[in-house]
C-alpha cells in the first residue's frame, strides 16, 4: 500500500514539474510528428507584429519628446531673452517693442470696461521688472481661472512706463496692419 501511495505522489510531482516547465506530456516524441502547427505559427506572427508596433510606438514617443524639449528650449531662450529686451527697453524708455516672455502673476485686477475692453493683470518678470497686461477680450478670449501666483507666457508689444511697462497686443489683428500677439496659461493660447 505504501508503494502506490509513493506512485501516486511521485505521479502527481512529475505532472507539477511538467506543467511548471511546461512540457507537453501529449507531445508527439517522434521527431517527424513535431511540426509547428498553423495556429502556434499565426501566434508567433501576431506577436511579431505587436512587438514591432510597440517599438515603432516607443520611437515615435521618444521623437515627440525630443521635439518637446526642443521647443521648450527655443521658448525659454526666447523668454530669456525677452525679458532682457523688456529691461533694456524701460532703462532706455522705450516703447513699440515687439517682445516674447513669461512671468508671474503678482495681482489679477479688475477688467477694464471703458472702450475695447480689456483683462487685466500684474506679471513679475525674473528681471525684477512687474508689467501691465492688458489683454484685449473684445479680440481674444479672457483667460478663465486667472489666479495669483500662474504663469502666463506672452507675445505683445511692449510699452514703458515708470512703472515697469505695459504689455498690449496680446490679441490677433482682425485687420492684419500689426503682427498678432498672445497669452498662454496652463497649456492653452488665448489670441
Amino acid at each position: 500500500m505504501a508503494n502506490k501511495t509513493h506512485l501516486g505522489i511521485g505521479a502527481t510531482i512529475a505532472l507539477l514539474v511538467a506543467a511548471y516547465f511546461g512540457i507537453d506530456l501529449n507531445q508527439p516524441t517522434d521527431q517527424s510528428e513535431q511540426h509547428p502547427s498553423q495556429d502556434s505559427r499565426t501566434e508567433t506572427k501576431q506577436l511579431e507584429q505587436v512587438q514591432t508596433e510597440q517599438r515603432a510606438e516607443l520611437q515615435n514617443k521618444k521623437n515627440q519628446d525630443q521635439q518637446t524639449q526642443h521647443q521648450y528650449q527655443q521658448n525659454s531662450s526666447r523668454n530669456r531673452h525677452g525679458s532682457q529686451v523688456i529691461q533694456q527697453s524701460f532703462q532706455r524708455k522705450l516703447s513699440n517693442v515687439q517682445v516674447q516672455s513669461v512671468g508671474k502673476v503678482k495681482a489679477v485686477l479688475r477688467d477694464d470696461n471703458e472702450g475695447s475692453r480689456h483683462q487685466k493683470f500684474i506679471l513679475k518678470l525674473d528681471n525684477g521688472l512687474t508689467v501691465l497686461v492688458a489683454h484685449n477680450i473684445d479680440l481674444a478670449p479672457r483667460i478663465e481661472n486667472l489666479n495669483k501666483g500662474d504663469t502666463v507666457e506672452f507675445f505683445g508689444e511692449y510699452e514703458y512706463s515708470h512703472q515697469g511697462g505695459v504689455i498690449h497686443w496680446t490679441h490677433h489683428d482682425p485687420q492684419k496692419r500689426h503682427e498678432d500677439g498672445w497669452l498662454k496659461h496652463n497649456g492653452r493660447t488665448y489670441q
